[in-house]
């Protein structure tokens, strides 16, 4: 870290607290060859992640539209909060530790599905009706009764 007051590298911290809702450090420095102190901010750099749509066409990775998604295929099933949130925040940490910046639709929507299946088969279900877009009931019966002779096993195939 150099100082802004001279440009020198040596320096010392003095004091280093969470800011910002521990989302940063913030670093009380003396400048060594100055003696000016200084402060700065270190925080974790977030790398934008895209998603690639079906179509081609690329968009920024939404969470809020993630669990929009999830909690409408829970809706008025006993799935809490705190369990979308833990499906949410465990496909955001696979994503982010595939060191990838770009992710398929098709690959996003298997997480949530892979994990929607060991969370609740109704939840399951709903969102591969909108994932899969099934062209017409017999497809979805077809899905249903694999589901079924499986008991929920290998069906994202």
């Amino acid at each position: 870290m150099k100082c802004p007051y001279c440009g020198s590298s040596d320096n010392k911290v003095l004091d280093s607290r969470n800011s910002d809702e521990s989302n940063a450090i913030r670093r009380r420095r003396e400048c060594l060859a100055c003696s000016k102190r200084f402060t700065t901010f270190e925080a974790i750099e977030n790398t934008p992640i895209l998603v690639i749509k079906s179509d081609g066409t690329r968009q920024a990775f939404d969470v809020d539209k993630l669990k929009r998604g999830i909690l409408r295929a829970c809706e008025k099933r006993p799935i809490s909060m705190a369990q979308v949130d833990i499906v949410i925040s465990n496909i955001q940490k696979q994503i982010q530790n595939s060191l990838e910046q770009e992710i398929s639709s098709k690959d996003l929507g298997e997480m949530v599905m892979e994990r929607l299946k060991v969370l609740d088969d109704v939840a399951y279900v709903r969102f591969a009706s909108v994932y899969r877009k099934f062209a017409d009931i017999t497809h979805f019966v077809t899905f249903l009764e694999e589901f079924q002779k499986n008991g929920g096993d290998n069906l994202n195939k």
